[in-house]
């Protein structure tokens, strides 16, 4: 009972939103330009193959940079 209130209280104040709705869809678009976006551009994927390879190369590269300290 007591979570349908809840769900009933959130579906009823985003129903009556006006610039809220506004600010909300201004909200999505920066979310899907800073993850899908940008990431593709400024975060390659340096992780290829199988996950025996990628655990090699994770492991490898934890070892450099603490004996590197």
């Amino acid at each position: 009972m007591i979570l349908k209130r809840i769900a009933r209280f959130y579906i009823e104040g985003f129903r009556g939103m006006t610039l809220g709705r506004t600010l909300w869809c201004i909200i999505l678009i920066k979310l899907f330009i800073m993850f899908a976006v940008l990431k593709a551009f400024f975060f390659p994927a340096y992780l290829k193959g199988d996950s025996a390879e990628k655990g090699e190369a994770v492991s490898t590269e934890l070892t450099e940079r603490k004996a590197g300290e």
